[in-house]
Order: C-alpha cells, then sequence, then structure tokens
C-alpha cells in the first residue's frame, strides 16, 4: 500500500465521521432553534407556553428531516464506492 492508497483511505474515514457528527448536530439543532424561536415569541407576544411548544415540534420536524436527507446521501455515497470496489465481470 502505498502513500497515496493509505492517505485515501483515511480521508474517506475522516469523511464518514464528519458526516456521522452533522448527523448528530442535525438532531440537537433543529429542535434548540425551534425552541428558541418559540420563546422568543412567547415574550414578544405574551402567549405563554404555546409558540414554544409548536416551534420546537416544528424544530423536532425539521431535524428528522435533515437526519433523513443526510442519511440517504451517505448512503448512495457508501453504495458508489461499493460499486467502484466491486471487481468488474
Amino acid at each position: 500500500m502505498g502513500w497515496r492508497e493509505y492517505l485515501e483511505a483515511r480521508r474517506d474515514g475522516m469523511e464518514q465521521i464528519s458526516s456521522a457528527g452533522v448527523i448528530g448536530m442535525h438532531m440537537v439543532s433543529g429542535p434548540l432553534v425551534g425552541f428558541a424561536i418559540g420563546y422568543g415569541l412567547d415574550w414578544f407576544f405574551g402567549t405563554g407556553p404555546w409558540l414554544k411548544l409548536i416551534f420546537l415540534v416544528i424544530g423536532i420536524i425539521a431535524g428528522f428531516m435533515n437526519v433523513y436527507e443526510d442519511t440517504q446521501k451517505l448512503l448512495k455515497k457508501m453504495r458508489i464506492e461499493d460499486e467502484k470496489r466491486r471487481p468488474r465481470s
């Protein structure tokens, strides 16, 4: 194994780790941003917990949608890499 192959293998591993980290950040950031928006709107309008709850649910949904999209992109990339590695017959 030469340096080029070694560095490509390391790069692929780091890309997968970073993708997993981004997926984790989506799970946290969506609900957090939704709650913050709802909190600000509740404070501004004086509407109690209702907008916090509504925007928290919207944030959770957005977080899961982002996770789903990122997972699909990662799976597609993994399929393409597997097809490249498979010997052609």
